[in-house]
């Protein structure tokens, strides 16, 4: 079976509602909670080349922060909307699910099921 890891904050529902559909099938990932130990750019930059997306598309738009930091001004560079996210955790979409090389972001929590092995 393949390393889960969960990027998690156990405050949300859509990341504890990921994490319930994981242990129902008796799987047990490895916890990540983000807002306490953040990743870092490197790290931001992997988990996105697994998801497929684009940093604009990891960010949560409606956070305080986005809106102080001009986050959605176009000109920025995906390094400067990276930066953002290890610098503020709490703009990173939730949860993330990675299972090897691929990754989903549980929205709805049932769409961490499409990458199990």
């Amino acid at each position: 079976m393949t390393d889960l890891t969960l990027y998690h904050n156990p405050r949300c529902s859509k990341s504890r509602g990921a994490l319930e559909l994981l242990e129902a099938r008796g799987l047990t990932p490895t916890i990540v909670r983000y807002l306490e130990t953040p990743p870092d750019a490197a790290t931001l930059a992997a988990l996105l080349g697994k998801l497929g997306i684009a940093p604009r598309q990891l960010l949560r738009s409606g956070e305080d922060d986005y809106k102080a930091l001009d986050l959605g001004n176009p000109a920025l560079t995906d390094a400067q909307l990276i930066a953002a996210m290890a610098e503020h955790p709490k703009l990173i979409e939730r949860p993330i699910l990675v299972a090897g090389d691929k990754a989903v972001i549980g929205r709805p929590p049932e769409k961490v099921l499409e990458i199990l092995p």
